[in-house]
């Protein structure tokens, strides 16, 4: 099978998926270990990424004529976890519902305000709704910290810039990088530094 070159919006749970492995098998194979360590994390991929999709096993289960046998095929789900913050202090105890393609599902954050809900590993988008809120979630689209288009995703998620999100750092992204930076106790240049790569990541929490 010819290796995947990833496009936006794709990441190794919704590649798996579409080419009928658990995620696992792929993320974990030899091939993409060079992969794995330039990107760490095998839901963020950037597009160009290129990953090692193994040709499928036949798997052969003997049983004897004569009787009934179940054959259970395990579900293709992964984990959406959020966490709802109001001026970076947790919003506890808020209830939700999720709406994913045709799924519902309701809830209410954690004391931490974290949720946690298992979705179909293909989604590619969910609305969120709260009492107060609403939000159009883009599933699978978050670039890597590496890349400046990964730091103005997280700092737009945060709150600091706007929809200016195109992969250029302009006069916009120097002021919300040094606004982070100022209240995180980085010295607040605007510049991007390893540093601040880091604390970005941490406090978006990946």
């Amino acid at each position: 099978m010819p290796d995947h070159t990833v496009e936006a919006g794709e990441c190794i749970s919704s590649i798996a998926f579409e080419e009928g492995f658990f995620w696992e098998t792929i993320w974990n194979h030899p091939q993409n270990a060079s992969l794995q360590q330039q990107r760490k994390d095998p839901n963020i991929l950037f597009p160009g990424d290129v990953v090692f999709v193994p040709e499928k096993q036949v798997k052969q289960e003997i049983r004897s004529s004569g009787a009934h046998y179940k054959f259970v095929k395990k579900n293709s789900l992964v984990t959406l976890r959020l966490r709802l913050l109001d001026d970076f202090h947790a919003r506890a105890g808020v209830k939700y519902v999720l709406i994913v393609g045709s799924l519902s599902f309701s809830g209410q954050t954690d004391s931490q305000g974290h949720l946690s809900q298992k979705i179909p590993a293909n989604a590619t988008s969910a609305l969120l709704l709260t009492d107060e809120d609403a939000y159009n979630l883009n599933l699978g689209v978050l670039d890597p910290i590496t890349e400046d288009l990964g730091v103005q995703h997280r700092l737009r998620n945060l709150g600091y810039l706007g929809q200016d999100t195109d992969g250029v750092i302009t006069d916009s992204t120097t002021a919300a990088l040094a606004k982070f930076q100022k209240e995180h106790g980085l010295e607040d240049t605007g510049e991007l530094t390893d540093a601040t790569r880091a604390t970005l990541q941490q406090v978006h929490g990946c």
